[in-house]
């Protein structure tokens, strides 16, 4: 179930995404090299061209595995690589030094002389942002990045970076944050009001709640002993359980899995351009990107925000 023409423009860019950006945060931790090639072929095949990933997955692995893809597929040009800095120990936080060293070990790794975009991965109070963006002016103007985006980032850092940039510096175009079904109130507490003023593409991270709104948890005797399950079992409650149902009964009417209907929940919010979702195996992938061929009715949309809340 492919959308190969879908795609959405991120604001003042020519960044033009499927509206599903597949994570890449487990290649070279549980996704072997060969299963990760298998996963990024059917994901172009089903329409996909947006890969995110950050310097600091699986120590730099990840990106190398994307650009060892990329040129033996020579998709560089079909595809936006979106990769963050800030967290990779060699070249940890974002001073200005720092920031250089990272964005150049990042496109060593990716095989490529460009990023489509960058975030900053997480804020660094250390540093003053006007340094941080006044490097990535410089990193801009010479062709290693088009755009720059934020992660984990407060609304408080997110006005401040908006001032800087009416002074010239770099402006952020998309913030990634933690934002699903079974956790809205971190976003839409504050940062959607700042999103939508400063006409931020978001970037959902954690959209299926790590595996929760997939259906694959729906009690304590599913949870697995590994990282992933433990986070899911945060979700293993009354209240969350009560909005996979609606997520289970919207699913089977759409003839899709749930997790197809929790991403597609997403795509209705407003400001959200593409969620990232990863996968582990190449048949989660379809249930993915099919998110983005999905018109939740109104009833639907209604019963979800209700039951969510």
């Amino acid at each position: 179930m492919g959308c190969a023409p879908c795609r959405r423009t991120i604001a003042d860019t020519e960044l033009s995404v499927h509206p599903l950006a597949l994570g890449c945060s487990a290649f070279g931790w549980s996704v072997d090299d060969a299963t990760s090639r298998q996963i990024l072929d059917v994901h172009r095949s089903l329409g996909g061209n947006f890969l995110d990933t950050a310097d600091s997955y699986s120590a730099g692995r990840s990106e190398i595995m994307i650009g060892s893809w990329l040129r033996s597929r020579g998709e560089r040009e079909n595809t936006v690589i979106a990769t963050k800095i800030g967290r990779n120990r060699d070249n940890p936080g974002l001073s200005p030094r720092n920031i250089i060293g990272a964005v150049d070990a990042s496109l060593e790794r990716l095989g490529t002389d460009y990023i489509d975009l960058l975030y900053f991965h997480f804020d660094d109070v250390r540093v003053p942002l006007e340094e941080s963006l006044g490097v990535m002016a410089t990193l801009i103007e010479s062709g290693k990045v088009r755009y720059l985006g934020a992660s984990n980032f407060s609304a408080d850092r997110l006005f401040e970076a908006r001032v800087l940039a009416a002074n010239g510096l770099p402006r952020f175009v998309a913030l990634e944050t933690h934002y699903n079904l079974v956790h809205r109130e971190e976003f839409e507490s504050t940062l959607a009001l700042v999103t939508q003023a400063q006409g931020l593409a978001v970037m959902p991270y954690f959209p299926l709640a790590h595996g929760f709104l997939s259906g694959r948890y729906r009690s304590k005797a599913d949870i697995a002993d590994n990282t992933r399950g433990r986070r899911a079992a945060a979700y293993v409650n009354r209240k969350s359980l009560r909005v996979l149902g609606s997520v289970d009964r919207i699913a089977a009417e759409h003839d899709v899995p749930p997790s197809t209907i929790a991403l597609a929940w997403l795509l209705a919010r407003h400001g959200v351009v593409a969620p990232v979702a990863g996968a582990s195996q190449t048949e989660q992938v379809e249930a993915l990107v099919a998110a983005a061929g999905i018109r939740l009715g109104r009833s639907d949309v209604v019963e979800l925000d209700r039951v969510s809340l």
